[in-house]
C-alpha cells in the first residue's frame, strides 16, 4: 500500500508505504529521486533504521532525503510497536523483531518495480547500526551495510553508553522487569519506566550524552510526538539478552562501513563491532562529532554523506 504525500524541494518524492513484519503492519516512507522515472533503469535502494526510542520522522527522515537526492531510493519505518505501526504495549523495544523489521523492509524493496533487487544496502543509526549488523550477518539479500553511531543496545543496557555503568544497575532493571511480568499474568497493564531525565538541569548534571539525547528527543531540537518517552518494563530482557553484535563477522565478503565521532562516549560499541567484523570494512571517523551531532547537524552529517554517498555506489552500483 502506497499514497504520495509530497515532493521534497522538487528533488525527492516521498510516499507512505506499509509492510508486513511478523504478522504486522509497518508505516514507512519511501523516498525516490524525482526523476526516477525519467532514467527508465533500476536503481540501488536502502533501508535506514531510525535510533533507539527514535521514529522514521527523525534522523531517519533526514539520511533517507539526503541520500535519495544522491540517487538512491531509501526506505525508513517505524519499528513495530512504535511510531505509526502497530504493536502492543506503545513502545516496546524488542531487539529480535527490531532486526526482522529490518528483513522485511528488504522485502518490500523487492516488491518496489523502480529498486534492483541485487542492490540493497542497510544504513543503521544508533540501535538500529547494531539491527542493521545483526540482519545482515544472516539475510545475504543485504550487499552493504553501513552504520552511524552504531549502538548495541544489549550492550547499552548492561554496561552503559559509556561502557563503565555500575553491574548492579542492570541487575535491578532485570528485578523489575521480572517483576512486571509477573504483575502482566496477574491482569495488569505493563508498568513503564523513562527513557530520559525529567529535566533539562536532571540531564545537564548527568553528563553531556544524556543532555544531548535529552535535547535531542524532548525539545525542538528533534522532539517528534510519537517519539518515545519510556519503555515498558518487559524491554529491558528483551535487550539484555540480545548481542547485535554477535555475529558480525558473517558479513563477509560483504562490505561494513561504521561512521562515529570522534567525540562520542559510544564509540567503544564501534570498536567492538568493528574487531568482531571481518574484511572488508572500514571505520570512519568524524572529528568534533559526539554520538547525537551525528543526528541532525549538518557540519557532522554532510561528511557522513559524503562518504556513505562514496560506499553505496562503490558497492551497489
Amino acid at each position: 500500500m502506497e499514497s504520495i504525500i509530497k515532493n521534497d524541494q522538487g528533488r525527492t518524492s516521498i510516499k507512505k508505504v506499509t509492510f508486513k513484519s511478523n504478522g504486522l503492519n509497518i508505516a514507512g516512507l519511501l523516498y525516490s529521486p524525482i526523476d526516477i522515472d525519467a532514467k527508465h533503469e533500476l536503481v540501488p535502494a536502502i533501508v535506514v533504521g531510525h535510533p533507539g526510542s527514535g521514529v522514521k520522522e527523525q534522523t531517519a527522515s533526514l539520511y533517507a532525503t539526503l541520500l535519495a537526492e544522491r540517487g538512491f531510493i531509501a526506505i525508513t519505518f517505524g519499528a513495530a510497536y512504535q511510531g505509526e505501526s502497530e504493536g502492543t504495549p506503545r513502545g516496546m523495544e524488542d531487539s529480535a523483531q527490531r532486526v526482522e523489521d529490518i528483513k522485511c523492509a528488504v522485502s518490500f524493496l523487492n516488491t518496489v518495480k523502480e529498486v534492483n533487487a541485487e542492490k540493497i544496502g542497510v544504513l543503521g543509526i544508533c540501535a538500529s547500526g547494531g539491527y542493521g549488523l545483526s540482519a545482515a550477518a544472516t539475510d545475504h539479500r543485504i550487499k552493504a551495510i553501513a552504520t552511524v553511531s552504531a549502538t548495541d543496545m544489549g550492550r547499552q543496557f548492561r554496561n552503559g553508553g559509556d561502557g563503565k555503568q555500575d553491574p548492579g544497575i542492570i541487575q535491578a532493571m532485570l528485578d523489575a522487569a521480572a517483576a512486571d511480568r509477573t504483575e502482566e499474568a496477574k491482569g495488569k497493564e505493563p508498568g513503564y519506566f523513562p527513557i530520559f531525565p525529567e529535566s533539562e538541569a536532571r540531564a545537564k548534571a548527568m553528563g553531556d550524552h544524556v543532555f544531548e539525547g535529552w535535547e535531542y528527543y524532548c525539545t525542538d531540537r528533534g522532539q517528534h510526538p510519537r517519539s518515545a518517552k519510556a519503555f515498558p518494563w518487559n524491554s529491558v530482557d528483551r535487550m539484555a539478552g540480545f548481542d547485535t553484535f554477535r555475529f558480525a563477522h558473517l558479513i563477509t565478503p560483504r562490505p561494513l562501513l561504521m561512521i562515529a565521532g570522534s567525540e562520542a562516549v559510544t564509540f567503544w560499541q564501534t570498536k567492538e563491532a568493528y574487531e568482531i567484523a571481518n574484511e572488508p570494512k572500514e571505520v570512519f571517523l568524524i572529528n568534533g562529532a559526539s554520538h547525537v551531532a551525528l543526528y541532525d547537524k549538518m557540519e557532522f552529517v554532510s561528511p557522513a554523506i559524503s562518504r556513505l554517498e562514496e560506499f553505496f555506489k562503490s558497492t551497489l552500483e
